[in-house]
């Protein structure tokens, strides 16, 4: 994350992460690069989103139920995801049977759309998780989109860069019913 090489991070567990999401107390934030992630829990419902089956995702209503609980006991969860156009199926996919529910569970999710090969500039193209804006863990994935190995980063300097990421995503995104107006409920152009 930083030229210098100075940052200071480390590895977390399973556990570790899981009390991350537990354990914070007020925000967590998340910023989304990738246009494609490959996650074993998501196999089954994004071939079933391919083939035009109905809806049909036990975790992401596990998830939406989660932000419920959170919402209810005063927490805020807010993504941005860098979307690239024209949207890979994956995007569509996430849009359209994720963030949908998410919305609907009380999570502000936001869209950043950027033409194919541009970036939004001041922004990173790695995923971080920021909690409470002060427990900053990097999303590390490999160039398929798979999970390798999440961090949590402890240096000063690389969460308040976080949380000025997070200010600017924020700020350039628009929210995702403002986007999905422009869709079907494939997330195909209207």
């Amino acid at each position: 994350m930083t030229s210098a090489g100075t940052e200071r991070s480390r590895p977390v567990d399973e556990a570790e992460f899981d009390q991350l999401f537990t354990g914070f107390r007020y925000t967590a934030f998340r910023l989304e690069t990738l246009q494609r992630y490959d996650v074993d829990y998501e196999k089954e419902p994004f071939r079933r989103f391919l083939a035009g089956e109905p809806w049909f995702f036990p975790d992401q209503e596990e998830w939406a139920e989660e932000l419920r609980d959170g919402i209810r006991r005063g927490r805020t969860y807010r993504r941005v995801h860098v979307v690239t156009e024209p949207l890979t199926d994956y995007v569509r996919f996430e849009c359209a049977w994720a963030y949908r529910p998410n919305v609907a569970a009380g999570e502000d999710v936001r869209i950043l759309p950027v033409a194919e090969g541009d970036w939004p500039e001041g922004l990173p193209r790695f995923d971080y998780w920021l909690f409470d804006s002060s427990r900053l863990l990097r999303m590390n994935y490999a160039p398929d989109g798979s999970m390798l190995t999440p961090e949590l980063v402890e240096d000063p300097e690389q969460i308040v860069l976080a949380n000025l990421w997070r200010d600017r995503a924020l700020h350039l995104s628009v929210p995702f019913r403002e986007y999905a107006a422009r869709f079907d409920s494939a997330m195909r152009p209207l």
